[in-house]
C-alpha cells in the first residue's frame, strides 16, 4: 500500500521518536495527541482494520496489546491507568485506513 501513510512510516523509522519496533509492529507518538500521553501502535503489515485480520494475524494483534502494556509500564503511566483502543470505520472515528491501536494515558481519561 504505497499510498498508506502508516505503511510509509513503518518503512522509515529513522529520525522519529519510536518507543518500540520489531519485525511486526512499531509504536510512536501520535502527531495530533488527544491526551497527555498518546501513542500509536501499528502493524507493519497493511491491515485496513480489525475486519481485515485473519487467523494468521492473531500473533501480531496480541503483540500490539502486550507492547501497549509494556510501553505504559516503561513510561510510568501504568499505575494511574491507561487505555488501549482501536477505531474501526468512519462512524467510530478511524481517520487512517491502517489498523492502529491508541495507547492513551498520563491523565484522567474521559469515559467512553
Amino acid at each position: 500500500m504505497s499510498e498508506c501513510i502508516f505503511c510509509k512510516l513503518a518503512e522509515i523509522s529513522a529520525g522519529r521518536s519510536v518507543l518500540y519496533e520489531d519485525d511486526d509492529i512499531i509504536a510512536f507518538p501520535d502527531i495530533f495527541p488527544k491526551y497527555e500521553f498518546h501513542i500509536l501502535i501499528i502493524p507493519k503489515k497493511h491491515l485496513e482494520s480489525v475486519l481485515d485480520a485473519s487467523l494468521e494475524d492473531d500473533e501480531i494483534l496480541g503483540k500490539m496489546l502486550r507492547v501497549g502494556g509494556k510501553i505504559a509500564r516503561e513510561q510510568g503511566i501504568a499505575d494511574g491507568g491507561f487505555r488501549l483502543l482501536t477505531n474501526t470505520g468512519k462512524n467510530a472515528g478511524q481517520s487512517v485506513q491502517h489498523l492502529h491501536v491508541h495507547l492513551l494515558g498520563g491523565e484522567k481519561l474521559r469515559p467512553i
